[in-house]
């Protein structure tokens, strides 16, 4: 193989990961991720998130509020990104909103039950109590910290929503449809699968089209690779003409609406009821099911229309397609570098290797699991039939949870977003306790499943906890001296 074909088989498999990508998971679960922290933003006042996740509220009611809410949303690690920033920019303390972005995709409650049904129960509870313990101590460890800067934040989100002080019952309503649209797209529930009725169209050609894409962008569904569809390429367009409309229609909407505002909006709308269809293309048609999650869409989006339309105040509907707008520009770039990366990367990694680094439960083995899981980033409920291919390989179940735990954590695209969220060093750090803790967890539970003794697990913990325990001092009580030091000197002067 030529050094020319070597290339371009990476960059056909960043491309072909990065079209599948956007042609399965974006709408869906993004586009209403994006509108829910843009309604955070704009129409939540400050005093109702810091109530409950503000960095001065009580740790015991904060921490499990923000992990209940991670549950609660159950989303996948690129649709959190964008609620974590919703709830950070309007004045969610560090602490608090980090253990958001760690729970919400960590115990999804529909992978946690794959993961029981397919691999056992035991690893879906220990995934379940070990990523709730370890994200509240993580976001407990960030607040230390970077104490000081938290700070910072808090007073610069007074000055930035000082003037909103209570949130319409409008607002409220429009919240809730929003989230009732992200449950409707996403949620794999029964009745949501479900086809009411179903729909033939003679429009031919689709399926010579998606026989061609298969071939464009081969995939192998058994390492939870994924094609492009008929359908997919269809929504791919749709998203660019929803760039375009956007950029013409809200880039400058505070200088007044115009005919492009309006028509990025009902592009959106019309983007999402296309992907909730069940589309299936034959020789000389196309076959459209109606599916519950479709009805709910629909029923999602005409309220929505309509509130926007009729109930929402001017300002309100101004500052809700702006932030939503700016979130889409801040994060959504970073997504498809972050995506494209992660194609070439896998190209390049073997899951035959995982037998040899990862069959024992050692420190390298699941710090290994914990590497897989940064670079084969899977889209929730994949990863579950892709660890099983894991344990068929010869990993060990401690690097397996390892790799389940940090899978959804720690994508390459979800680092690369949430550097520009809180801020590189922040994010680094974080991405180092996401990784130690992982790993941690793998080794516990590994030592666990080779019939290691209570007494050696709980050695095991704590000789980890007092270290911490030390470390997380030292950094308070400098922290502590350096506040006091710069007090004195503001007296001074």
């Amino acid at each position: 193989m030529t050094i020319l074909t070597f290339l371009s088989s990476l960059i056909q498999g960043g491309l072909g990961n990065l079209a599948s990508y956007l042609a399965a998971h974006v709408l869906l679960c993004l586009l209403p991720a994006f509108y829910i922290a843009g309604a955070m933003t704009a129409l939540i006042p400050k005093e109702t998130i810091t109530r409950f996740l503000g960095r001065n509220t009580p740790k015991y009611i904060s921490y499990p509020a923000s992990a209940v809410a991670g549950f609660l949303l159950a989303v996948c690690s690129c649709t959190v990104i964008p609620l974590f920033a919703g709830i950070y920019k309007k004045g969610a303390g560090l602490g608090p909103a980090i253990t958001f972005l760690f729970v919400a995709p960590a115990i999804n409650i529909l992978a946690l039950a794959y993961t029981g049904s397919v691999i056992g129960l035991d690893l879906a509870i220990a995934r379940l109590v070990l990523s709730l313990i370890f994200g509240i101590g993580i976001g407990i460890i960030m607040a230390i910290i970077f104490s000081k800067q938290d700070a910072e934040h808090d007073r610069a989100t007074d000055a930035m929503f000082a003037k909103k002080a209570a949130m319409r019952r409008a607002a409220v309503i429009f919240m809730l449809v929003l989230v009732f649209l992200l449950v409707a797209g996403t949620f794999q529930f029964e009745f949501l699968k479900h086809a009411y009725a179903q729909v033939n169209l003679p429009f031919g050609g689709l399926d010579q089209l998606q026989n061609y894409l298969y071939k464009l962008v081969p995939f192998d569904p058994a390492k939870g690779e994924e094609g492009v569809t008929a359908q997919g390429a269809i929504l791919i367009g749709m998203l660019i003409l929803i760039g375009f409309s956007s950029w013409k229609g809200i880039e400058k909407i505070h200088d007044g609406f115009n005919n492009w505002t309006w028509i990025s909006t009902a592009m959106v709308g019309l983007t999402l009821l296309v992907a909730a269809l069940g589309m299936t293309p034959y020789a000389g048609g196309v076959s459209l099911a109606l599916t519950g999650k479709f009805i709910g869409v629909l029923i999602s989006v005409l309220i929505l229309g309509w509130m926007i339309k009729s109930v929402l105040t001017e300002d309100e509907t101004r500052d809700f397609l702006w932030e939503s707008w700016r979130f889409v520009k801040q994060i959504f770039p970073l997504l498809i570098v972050g995506v494209f990366a992660v194609g070439i990367i896998r190209m390049l990694i073997k899951p035959e290797w995982i037998e040899v680094v990862a069959g024992q439960n050692t420190f390298l083995g699941n710090f290994v699991g914990v590497i897989f899981g940064v670079f084969m980033y899977f889209p929730t409920l994949v990863e579950v039939p892709i660890a099983q291919m894991f344990l068929s390989l010869g990993m060990h179940r401690g690097p397996l949870l390892a790799y389940l735990i940090s899978d959804p954590e720690l994508s390459l695209q979800s680092i690369l977003i949430t550097a520009t969220i809180i801020g590189r060093l922040k994010a680094w750090v974080y991405v180092l306790w996401v990784a130690l803790f992982s790993t941690l967890a793998g080794i516990i539970y590994g030592a666990w499943v080779d019939s290691a003794s209570l007494g050696v697990l709980a050695a095991y913990l704590a000789v980890f906890i007092a270290a911490l325990a030390a470390a997380l001092w030292i950094v308070n009580r400098r922290n502590h001296k350096k506040l006091i030091a710069e007090v004195g000197e503001s007296s001074a002067d």
